[in-house]
């Protein structure tokens, strides 16, 4: 009689760079179903995977602006194709990390891919809404045009392992910027999952990155970070979140607030307005 097999568990790793590293420290921390059994083995990233996700994304970040918003657009459908494809995967580690029964992990995971196609379809539009050519007095043209603020660091929220995940990560980088997220603590694996697929989704190596771990001891270390331009708190409670904007001031960030923002505010939330000059022909 042969000895019973033990099956393989998939420890879960780091984004960072395209890459999929282990936590420089060595460290991993178990996580839990929803009910409470042994589901999979995370990396627990560190204070200095954050600083190398941080590093990636500003590398990353003109090479993702510089193509067209076209290319942007055909990249994230590409991911979402992929997502499609894996659809049932996704539900079956939505299903476990929320509780959720099948049918309901499966709506889950289609709102989640339908937003990732929505905000593919917003990369050439993006300029069009928030941009605009202004009147002026004088023999010259006058445009707003939007342009990214740059690095984005993303607390994710807690609950939502992968609908909140893809509507507060995305929509920095439609917009253009690199983001650096840190994933929900202990429902991590959907969002691992979905950054698995941008691998062979042609995303530039460093636009998405995604450290796992503890939010208490990462979150700080994101927010005081002098090369991070825009923080996103919504996987944080309002007292955390008054902690990590102070923090965030030291370097001058933009920070958008648990709760505050819709798809379209979050849109918003991280570009900056430059204005452009040029004089009329004759």
């Amino acid at each position: 009689m042969s000895p019973e097999r033990l099956e393989v568990k998939k420890t879960y790793k780091l984004l960072i760079n395209g890459a999929f590293p282990r936590s420089e420290s060595g460290r991993s921390y178990e996580v839990a179903t929803a009910r409470g059994a042994f589901l999979a083995n995370v990396a627990q990233g560190s204070r200095k995977d954050v600083r190398d996700a941080v590093v990636a994304a500003r590398a990353a970040q003109a090479v993702w602006w510089a193509q067209s918003a076209f290319n942007r657009g055909q990249v994230l459908y590409r991911l979402a194709e992929m997502a499609e494809s894996r659809r049932d995967e996704l539900a079956e580690h939505v299903a476990h990390a929320e509780g959720r029964r099948r049918p309901s992990a499966q709506l889950s995971v289609s709102r989640a891919i339908d937003r990732l196609v929505w905000y593919a379809g917003w990369t050439d539009k993006v300029a069009q809404v928030l941009g605009g050519a202004n009147p002026v007095a004088g023999p010259y043209f006058n445009f707003s045009l939007p342009v990214p603020s740059g690095v984005v660091g993303v607390v994710a929220e807690q609950d939502s392992s992968l609908e909140a995940f893809v509507e507060a990560v995305f929509a920095p980088i439609v917009v253009g910027n690199a983001v650096v997220v840190i994933a929900s603590e202990q429902r991590p694996t959907p969002a691992v999952l979905l950054g698995e697929m941008t691998a062979t989704a042609d995303f530039p190596d460093g636009v998405l990155n995604i450290v796992t771990g503890f939010t208490g001891e990462l979150a700080p270390t994101l927010a005081a970070h002098e090369d991070v331009d825009g923080l996103d708190l919504a996987g944080v409670d309002e007292t955390f979140a008054d902690e990590l904007a102070l923090v965030a001031a030291g370097s001058i960030k933009r920070v958008l607030r648990p709760g505050r923002g819709d798809a379209l505010a979050r849109l918003r939330a991280f570009v900056e307005t430059s204005t452009v000059w040029h004089t009329i022909g004759q």
